[in-house]
């Protein structure tokens, strides 16, 4: 999700959500760590804020 997301020029605000929420659910299960998720997040949203 996250490539494809980085991938598109101007992703829609509901794909970002979407992105930022499954990130959020797998933390809240324990998939990844809260940090990870946390850092996954911030990533996402530097290279969104770039392509801008």
């Amino acid at each position: 999700m996250q490539k494809q997301v980085r991938s598109t020029q101007s992703p829609s605000a509901d794909q970002t959500r979407g992105l930022i929420s499954a990130i959020d659910k797998a933390a809240k299960r324990g998939i990844i760590h809260q940090n990870a998720a946390n850092r996954r997040k911030a990533r996402l949203k530097k290279a969104l804020a770039a392509a801008k």
